[in-house]
């Protein structure tokens, strides 16, 4: 109880007429920044800092849902959240460091994943439940500076990555949390990736304001998409559409749709769906017209090798049957060698306990598109068994000239 800590209730009713007096002030979050790391709080705190009569620390007052809490920091640097309600205090610690501090990139839909993830911590381990247990760490990418470009002309693979890579490895974040078709199918020396959450759905979506399907679309209608995988495809089926680069988040890429600034777009149902954001999509294009992007749909954690405390966190929440199949189709796609600047896509799956795959590779024109399928066992061993040898079987069937011809080999596409 309040009563029993010395000054407390003192010091709370000082901190509670500061707040009041101050319900003007605008809601912001606290931002420390750290080289290119920025640390945020919850955006839906109100945060503001308080100086109280002969205290040497900073104190913060958090205004939300109908209550007050005053964090006190005590000389022995423990701190303390008072948190008053309409008829009560409550007094609870709060951990003095973060236990774990989560790498995500800047984006809506990078935050939102981040998110989840500190919920299924706190859910799964009281400990992380605490307040200022988890911390989340924004990092920007070189994918993220670059917007003017398209990625294949950026150059390579990790160009979502890199930087949370670092971070990772040299320890200003515990764990970083990507959309798994952004990671390298190699990692960093030193980082694993033991955990993927529970897949999405893997399809892509079709945004449109004029046209309610892609048949519907006439000659020449221009399509927003940075995609090298959906341009090969679209045009392998509608040759006659015009494709150009469309970057930018989710909701840029929406607002540019409004514009019409392109006539359509597409987009991965999973991240509209981690948005709500779902309503925009005109209709969902089956796999079997539109074969998805290597572990579209799939969120991955990686963390430090060794570190026996983040393993333990990601092993609780890892989803293996994702992890399964995404492995798939990332050695499908090691096996070709493939990145964001070649057209490859693939799809692993269980069908009544039974493996399903199906992967392809195209020419940015949509020309040329080569297909394999494999079938069986549902273990990890006829897995990666079957992502190698589908992608050898689709190098042997190639010509001659079709990886020459991509662009990182110095051709056309």
């Amino acid at each position: 109880r309040a009563s029993s800590l010395p000054g407390t209730r003192r010091v709370f009713a000082r901190s509670l007429a500061h707040t009041r007096a101050h319900t003007h002030t605008r809601s912001f979050s606290f931002v420390r920044r750290a080289s290119n790391r920025i640390t945020t709080r919850d955006r839906e705190d109100r945060t503001m800092t308080m100086t109280t009569m002969g205290a040497s620390t900073t104190q913060h007052a958090k205004a939300f849902m109908g209550k007050t809490a005053v964090m006190r920091r005590s000389a022995r640097g423990k701190t303390t959240a008072v948190v008053a309600r309409r008829s009560h205090v409550v007094v609870r610690a709060a951990v003095d460091e973060p236990i774990v501090k989560i790498g995500t990139r800047g984006s809506p839909l990078a935050l939102a994943q981040a998110y989840m993830t500190r919920d299924l911590l706190k859910a799964n381990f009281p400990a992380l439940a605490e307040d200022g247990a988890l911390e989340i760490c924004i990092i920007k990418t070189t994918g993220d500076k670059v917007l003017d470009q398209p990625l294949a002309d950026i150059g390579g693979k990790g160009l979502f990555t890199r930087e949370l890579d670092d971070a990772l490895l040299d320890g200003r974040i515990d764990i970083a949390v990507h959309s798994m078709k952004d990671v390298p199918t190699y990692l960093p020396e030193g980082m694993v990736l033991p955990c993927m959450l529970p897949r999405e759905d893997v399809r892509d979506a079709f945004l449109c304001l004029k046209y309610d399907t892609l048949e519907q679309l006439p000659e020449g209608a221009v399509v927003g998409t940075a995609s090298l995988r959906r341009q090969s495809q679209l045009l392998y089926k509608f040759p006659t559409l015009k494709c150009v680069n469309f970057r930018g988040n989710v909701q840029s890429r929406i607002r540019k749709l409004k514009e019409e600034v392109v006539d359509c777009t597409l987009l991965a149902i999973a991240g509209l769906k981690r948005m709500d954001l779902a309503e925009h999509a005109k209709l969902i294009i089956p796999t079997d017209q539109m074969l998805p992007a290597v572990a579209q749909g799939a969120i991955g954690i990686t963390c430090r090798g060794g570190d026996d405390s983040m393993l333990e966190f990601l092993a609780k929440l890892n989803h293996e049957e994702t992890r399964m199949a995404v492995e798939c189709e990332r050695t499908f796609l090691a096996a070709l060698d493939g990145s964001c600047r070649t057209p490859i896509a693939a799809h692993c799956h269980q069908v009544d306990g039974k493996m399903q795959f199906r992967g392809l590779i195209a020419s940015l024109d949509g020309k040329q598109v080569l297909e394999t399928t494999r079938e069986g066992a549902w273990d990890v061993k006829s897995l990666l068994d079957a992502g190698r040898d589908a992608g050898a079987d689709l190098k042997g069937k190639a010509p001659a000239d079709f990886f020459a011809n991509l662009l990182e080999n110095g051709g056309g596409w």
